[in-house]
């Protein structure tokens, strides 16, 4: 993430069906409660209770779905492969895919203008995150503060203070927004309650500057990296710590989750990535292949590939469940500074020092667009929800939004120095970047 922008999985709320027909089942009779839908990437989720009367769920993908996918024959074939569904009858199915479909449409030939500006804080920006609904933001900063704002407004809803040190890295805990993490130079990690300003915990435990943190996707967990060479998982709902995960030789400057938060990824400068059993906090595999330190790691959503992006000038995707390579992504011709899939993991976008972007099919590892346009370094990059469009923050002072084959569709200007951050909220119709020049624009679609 997103987050780190990316996103990460979530359902929403968006129809429900009620009470259907029992339908036969091995075990019994089934009958299906709700079915809710995920936008992005799209996807149902099936409440229903079992032949004994206790609660089932099911959760079907369809990452395949875009906007030219024909209805009827996607319904056909889910039902096919989930005779559950029969029990809806085939219209509503195609009307919950229609509502899906509707919203990968979003966004088609939207153009970003500038609608506020704010100068954040009084000392240099570290990062800026927004919660799910994209209605709230926040932002580290070298002032040692994190500050919550009001997207709308742009008005600054409370100030998170209590640091001793630089706030590195912030982020919300999506989909809930309710909690906040920040990760500090002052070797500490603290959680805040996001409408009081409260600091629940503050978490103690690494020995140098915490430079990487995340929650899981279930918001139950925090993972904080460090320049000691261990991550730290914590519980949220105690600030307690879990495991400390130690293996890596240097630095950990990337880590995640996967979408089942069973798993997480650290990226280390001692060259290799490493897979975590969340639970026990054992090392599965240790992702060895780049001759240079890493810079970043994410798995995609089905959480069966990682990618990992080096200084090495290269990227690689692996296996997750063997720990082997199974594409090494080259082309850029200096360090890869940042690397991400879409929301639905058919494509990966990478952002390098040689002031390029480059799209690749994470089924193929065929490189299949390069973005140039930049004059300088492009340190983040990410898609939109939908996967229709990528944004890139490059030193050059602008951020540029591009259509995933490669076309620059508009160049976002009037920072005064170099952006080193920028992110889609979760319906894509807004953007945020974040710049040396010590402002926050919001652009709204």
């Amino acid at each position: 993430s997103y987050s780190f922008c990316t996103l990460l999985p979530s359902t929403e709320y968006a129809r429900q069906l009620g009470r259907m027909n029992s339908i036969p089942h091995p075990n019994g009779m089934i009958r299906i409660q709700r079915i809710l839908l995920r936008y992005y990437p799209p996807g149902l989720t099936v409440d229903y209770l079992k032949a004994g009367g206790g609660p089932g769920m099911l959760s079907i993908d369809l990452l395949t779905l875009g906007p030219e996918t024909d209805i009827a024959e996607m319904a056909d074939k889910v039902m096919l492969e989930h005779p559950m569904l029969v029990q809806c009858g085939k219209q509503k199915v195609r009307k919950l895919l229609e509502k899906l479909q509707e919203k990968q449409r979003c966004g088609e030939g939207q153009m970003f203008y500038l609608y506020k500006m704010l100068r954040a804080h009084i000392l240099p920006l570290t990062n800026c995150f927004f919660n799910k609904n994209g209605d709230k933001f926040i932002t580290g900063s070298y002032d040692r503060t994190c500050k919550v704002w009001d997207t709308s407004t742009a008005d600054e809803l409370v100030s998170l203070e209590g640091h001793k040190n630089v706030v590195y890295a912030v982020s919300f805990n999506t989909p809930f927004g309710n909690r906040v993490a920040t990760g500090s130079f002052d070797k500490t990690c603290k959680l805040w309650d996001s409408n009081t300003g409260e600091c629940l915990y503050t978490l103690v435990g690494h020995f140098t500057e915490i430079v990487c943190l995340c929650f899981n996707p279930q918001s139950t967990v925090i993972a904080t990296g460090s320049m000691d060479n261990t991550a730290h998982l914590w519980d949220v709902e105690t600030g307690k710590p879990l495991h400390t995960l130690v293996g890596h030789t240097a630095e950990i400057v990337s880590l995640g989750f996967n979408s089942f938060g069973n798993l997480m990824v650290t990226g280390s400068f001692d060259t290799t990535a490493r897979v975590w059993d969340v639970r026990s906090g054992r090392c599965l595999h240790t992702l060895a292949g780049h001759m240079g330190e890493i810079s970043s790691t994410q798995f995609n959503h089905s959480s069966d590939l990682i990618v990992s992006g080096s200084i090495d000038r290269t990227c690689q995707v692996w296996d997750v469940q063997s720990g082997q390579s199974i594409y090494s992504l080259k082309g850029h011709t200096d360090e890869v500074l940042d690397v991400t899939f879409n929301t639905s993991g058919t494509h990966l976008v990478t952002a390098s020092a040689d002031n390029t972007a480059r799209v690749f099919h994470a089924g193929t590892g065929a490189c299949t667009a390069t973005l140039t346009g930049h004059t300088g370094e492009i340190s983040k990059v990410a898609f939109n929800p939908q996967g229709s469009k990528i944004i890139t923050a490059s030193s050059d002072r602008t951020c540029k939004v591009w259509s995933p084959s490669g076309t620059c569709l508009q160049t976002l200007e009037g920072h005064l120095d170099e952006i080193f951050s920028c992110a889609f909220n979760y319906e894509g119709d807004t953007i945020i970047t974040g710049s040396k020049d010590n402002t926050c624009r919001i652009w709204k679609g």
